[in-house]
């Protein structure tokens, strides 16, 4: 049993945990949601980003090579154009699942877990 708890990076005492602090640091900024939210879809180039998120393309360009440091984005040159998309989906699941989180913070039936034809 203790063979396999030295493998699974979800315990207390992984390795990993410090690691995953840094990560949540890393989405602990607006604009650095936003650009995941934005990047869910497919890739942007950093003026479509700006737009998007209402930040200045120098101010997003910031932001962008902090979450590439971070590998939470990956980069693709497209002629003049440096286009940007999410690493892998593990950002994304983080976000969607922190607004999710946010949405059972406001109380009453998140929308969420809603019947799609409830809300229609």
């Amino acid at each position: 049993m203790n063979a396999d708890k030295s493998i699974c990076s979800l315990d207390a005492d992984s390795q990993y945990v410090e690691l995953a602090v840094e990560v949540f640091a890393m989405l602990a900024d607006a604009t650095r949601v936003r650009i995941i939210l934005a990047l869910r879809d497919g890739e942007m180039a950093v003026g479509a980003l700006a737009e998007t998120v209402g930040k200045s393309p120098a101010a997003v360009s910031q932001h962008l090579a902090k979450m590439r440091l971070a590998r939470m984005v990956s980069t693709r040159q497209d002629g003049t154009k440096v286009m940007y998309r999410l690493e892998n989906e593990h950002a994304r699941q983080l976000v969607a699942d922190a607004i999710y989180q946010a949405e059972h913070a406001l109380g009453g039936m998140p929308a969420h877990h809603r019947n799609p034809r409830e809300t229609a």
